[in-house]
């Protein structure tokens, strides 16, 4: 089973069983033939393909996210410190009578804990002290005073247990777990595309294979007939005819040969990271296409698509997005409400050690309790961003049935596209058997000299059609069946894939 984990803020992945030659760099890739297996396949772009390094970012960076909202939760921790030095009196009063000059200094400290409560609850924690002294006239003087304090105010109806904090809790939890989806939707779509560039590299391959054997066909022709030109037993037309037939054959190897270097290019775009250092490489396909008889059940298929889609439970996270804005609006319709409280102590003394002793012992202390109302007259915006809501909501709905029945139609189509092309597999084999047999026979005919060039020309390229249409059909066949597995979502099921979001 293969595996990939990615972490928070770093990507990682593990790919059991990578090919030596995956680590191999440029050098070592320069003209070499790799023999690779489908499974071979999609463990290099599991390991290596861009699209899903880059994509592995973005679960961690939601989570990121989440942690940001539960910001707003975080206490906040204050303190302070102020000197402060006036000076004042001296001179003469209207009697003439000396005013006492006058000196104080004062140091204030004060420190503070406060915060919120996923309740919504806010809360201060706070304690002061001061310290006085100084000079009036000739007479000394040093006082101190402080306290220590805790105010609550709790929200009874707007704002109660469901407010912007828990809003954006909720909602960048619920984009992390569409991130992860978005993830694991990235890894199904590499796999299924590689398939889809395994088997038409194959079947590229196999063409060239088709036209060079039609390439032997033509020459041996031409060869036979211009024996027979030389020997007076043909005519020189048949001739011309058999060798412009063989120029065809090379245009169409050629043809072929490039068909097969491109779709080679897109594998290799899909499995490496690195195009620089695997393009001189050669990709062999180490497997044939094969037909595999497959059954399928479209109600299980609907079943399966419905219930792992990734794009579809995306639009189901949508739409429990849109219920968590939807509360929050409603929610905002409330009148405030909020009860608050508080309670502390003071002291006096002349030092600060004589007020620490006095808020210990609790002497002098103080409360408040009371209610705050808040009544907005119209409260315009609120009642509109709830009714927008309540809009917004019912469209989502209405999206994400949209997106179902699509992802039905996708699932039957793709059943019916396999059916069918695994019937094209046996028709297109017949015709294929067919076309053989009806050259045979014809060059028999020629050679017995009942036949013409002409007639067995065109055997010959009826049978490179129907050998080209044979193998079409069987790669055909294979892009469906894996067709059929990425519009159920069953993509990684299939070849035994795990995602894991950590």
């Amino acid at each position: 089973m293969f595996k990939i984990k990615v972490a928070t803020g770093i990507a990682t992945a593990v790919v059991s069983a990578l090919p030596a030659f995956a680590q191999s760099n440029s050098s070592t890739n320069n003209g070499t033939v790799h023999s690779l297996t489908l499974k071979e396949c999609v463990e290099l772009a599991l390991d290596n393909n861009i699209d899903i390094k880059i994509q592995k970012f973005n679960p961690g960076l939601s989570r990121f996210d989440v942690s940001i909202a539960y910001a707003g939760y975080d206490p906040v921790l204050s303190g302070s410190y102020d000197h402060i030095f006036n000076q004042g009196g001296g001179g003469f009063d209207a009697q003439n009578r000396p005013i006492p000059t006058s000196r104080t200094d004062a140091n204030d400290f004060s420190t503070g804990l406060s915060g919120k409560l996923p309740t919504g609850m806010t809360y201060r924690f706070a304690g002061d002290a001061e310290n006085r002294y100084g000079v009036t006239g000739l007479t000394p003087f040093e006082s101190s005073t402080g306290g220590a304090s805790m105010s609550l105010r709790q929200p009874l109806l707007r704002n109660f247990l469901f407010d912007t904090d828990r809003l954006n809790i909720a909602v960048a939890k619920n984009r992390l777990k569409v991130s992860e989806l978005e993830f694991q939707d990235q890894v199904m779509t590499v796999v299924y595309n590689v398939e889809n560039a395994y088997y038409s590299l194959i079947q590229a391959r196999e063409n060239v294979k088709v036209q060079e054997k039609a390439l032997e066909l033509a020459e041996r022709l031409f060869k036979e007939n211009r024996k027979r030109v030389e020997v007076g037993a043909m005519a020189p037309l048949d001739e011309k005819q058999a060798e412009a037939d063989l120029a065809t054959r090379k245009a169409d190897l050629i043809t072929s040969q490039q068909t097969f270097n491109v779709q080679e290019n897109v594998l290799k775009s899909l499995i490496s990271d690195n195009f620089r250092g695997w393009s001189p490489a050669v990709i062999e396909p180490a497997e044939k296409l094969v037909a595999v008889p497959e059954t399928f059940n479209l109600m299980d298929s609907w079943n399966v698509g419905v219930s792992q889609r990734p794009d579809l439970l995306q639009a189901k996270l949508d739409i429990e997005r849109s219920a968590l804005q939807l509360k929050y609006y409603k929610n905002q319709l409330l009148p405030s409400l909020d009860i608050r409280g508080g309670y502390g102590h003071t002291a006096a003394g002349r030092e600060f050690n004589d007020t620490i002793a006095g808020v210990r012992e609790g002497n002098r202390p103080n409360y408040s309790y009371g209610v705050v109302m808040e009544i907005p007259l119209s409260n315009l915006a609120a009642r509109n961003r709830y009714k927008a809501g309540k809009l917004s909501a019912e469209q989502i709905k209405l999206v994400f049935k949209s997106r179902e029945q699509t992802v039905l139609i996708e699932i039957d189509n793709a059943i019916k596209e396999a059916q069918s092309s695994y019937q094209r597999v046996g028709a297109t084999r017949q015709a294929r058997l067919y076309a053989e047999a009806a050259l045979d026979a014809e060059g028999k005919k020629l050679e017995s000299g009942k036949s013409t060039s002409f007639q067995v020309l065109q055997l010959q390229r009826d049978l490179t059609s129907r050998r080209s249409e044979e193998i079409r059909a069987l790669a055909d066949y294979n892009k469906a069946i894996a067709r059929v597995s990425y519009a159920e979502g069953s993509t990684l099921d299939r070849k035994k894939i795990k995602v894991d979001v950590k």
